[in-house]
């Protein structure tokens, strides 16, 4: 009975589950199915505001009733709902003029995801400093469990910012890809908008690499990659929670 209440649940062309104990059992559990479908819909636009900014609330609520029925829910809690929306967004044809949804809902996602991560405490930005230049490059570090990187095929971060009140509505006359890190270093999540090779160089230190051997990446990611700038603003960023030399146990 279980998946034949599931389906009919969020498909109204479904026949009523047998069983039902109502004096009208249709009329009740259509009342349902649409409570379900509008408090997911809710969730989503708790989840995503920016989307729902951009789109304005009628839109969000109608694409949020489809999404719901081919991407329902697969855990009861509801932190994680919507990992599917920024693919869903990608083939949604009637937003296909916004061809940048998707990269936003992406980092809504990323947004959630690191507010609620794990709490790590950050090395102190001083910790650099009393690193000598000749054991930097052989040193692996443990990023914050918070950190995310994405890489946007748009100017997601500004556009974001302006449909959640962080800068002013304004036209966007720079639509280059943005590189993107998501961090909740204390209490706040951080949105940062990253110089070109540092996205390289932070995926490759997440991946395990020495600092030598990120950097090389950054590099070749990005000819004007400066290690330099790129490990202070790592530091004073709260990314770190520890370094180690490459011969040593993380």
């Amino acid at each position: 009975m279980q998946p034949a209440f599931a389906a009919a649940l969020l498909d109204a062309e479904h026949a009523v589950p047998p069983g039902l104990l109502a004096a009208d059992p249709a009329e009740r559990f259509a009342v349902y199915r649409n409570n379900v479908v509008s408090g997911l819909g809710r969730a989503l636009a708790n989840g995503f505001p920016a989307v729902e900014a951009i789109v304005g609330a009628e839109f969000f609520a109608a694409m949020a009733a489809i999404f719901v029925r081919v991407s329902p829910p697969a855990s009861p809690v509801l932190l994680d709902y919507g990992a599917a929306l920024p693919d869903f967004l990608n083939s949604f044809a009637p937003a296909a003029e916004l061809p940048y949804l998707a990269d936003v809902a992406q980092l809504e996602l990323a947004y959630t995801r690191a507010f609620h991560a794990a709490d790590a405490q950050p090395l102190p930005a001083d910790t650099l400093g009393r690193l000598t230049a000749d054991r930097i490059g052989a040193l692996r570090v443990n990023l914050h469990p918070s950190l995310q990187i994405l890489r946007a095929a748009y100017p997601a971060a500004t556009i974001w910012a302006m449909n959640t009140g962080r800068l002013p509505l304004a036209e966007i006359t720079d639509w280059s890809a943005q590189d993107i890190l998501v961090l909740r270093p204390q209490y706040g999540v951080d949105v940062v908008i990253l110089a070109p090779g540092e996205a390289a160089f932070l995926t490759a230190l997440q991946a395990g690499s020495t600092l030598g051997e990120a950097a090389a990446a950054a590099l070749d990611a990005a000819a004007i990659f400066d290690l330099g700038p790129a490990l202070a603003a790592l530091f004073m960023r709260g990314a770190v929670t520890a370094c180690h030399d490459s011969q040593e146990d993380p």
